[in-house]
């Protein structure tokens, strides 16, 4: 494919070529084709040449990307062919590129396969934070069996602690006389609760 500027200023006699290929692949039962080179002609001259990476789609589909280009920040999918070459002092990026070579219906694009891989960084974003929150909920549930295991434990113990020494025993065996002025008095021999009965 040649994509010719024409009459545009500057930009007149420059040419962007496209050098597809297609191929059948037996795996998927169908013919692949693929963006394998990039030339850029200036007055009929080749001035840069690029080697195409990871552009691909089914011959009957149309490839789509938000990037395609030589710098490395937009993942560099085009890359120079040789180090001797031209190529290095060219920097070429095409936004929202879209290309179908094969099986073009009414002059419109097919059904495009994009180039957002799998593992984007918005994907791994939102993989993370799931798996924060999950945590976080394992450990609430967690939290919550525990305090339910300690409320059984409490539960089924008896606490009479605080009032075990107040039976009704011998009340001789706990008193004992005290004698002053004739009156007769007892107090409790277990000091505990500090009180006297006359």
């Amino acid at each position: 494919l040649s994509l010719k500027f024409g009459d545009i200023g500057n930009l007149k006699g420059l040419v962007i070529r496209f050098l597809l290929t297609t191929s059948y692949y037996q795996l998927s039962v169908q013919n692949w084709f693929s963006l394998h080179r990039l030339q850029l002609l200036y007055n009929h001259s080749i001035q840069a040449t690029f080697n195409a990476t990871r552009i691909y789609a089914p011959a009957s589909y149309s490839y789509h990307c938000e990037h395609v280009s030589s710098l490395q920040r937009y993942d560099a999918l085009l890359i120079p062919s040789s180090a001797n070459d031209l190529s290095k002092l060219w920097e070429v990026t095409f936004i929202d590129f879209q290309i179908q070579g094969f099986n073009i219906q009414e002059g419109h694009f097919a059904y495009a396969k994009d180039c957002a891989s799998f593992f984007s960084p918005a994907i791994l974003m939102g993989l993370v934070m799931s798996l924060i929150l999950l945590l976080v909920l394992a450990y609430a549930l967690h939290m919550l069996i525990h305090l339910k295991s300690l409320d059984r434990h409490y539960e089924g113990k008896a606490s009479p602690a605080y009032f075990a020494q107040m039976k009704d025993n011998d009340m001789g065996e706990e008193k004992e006389p005290l004698r002053s002025r004739g009156n007769e008095s007892y107090e409790l021999r277990n000091q505990q609760f500090c009180k006297i009965y006359i």
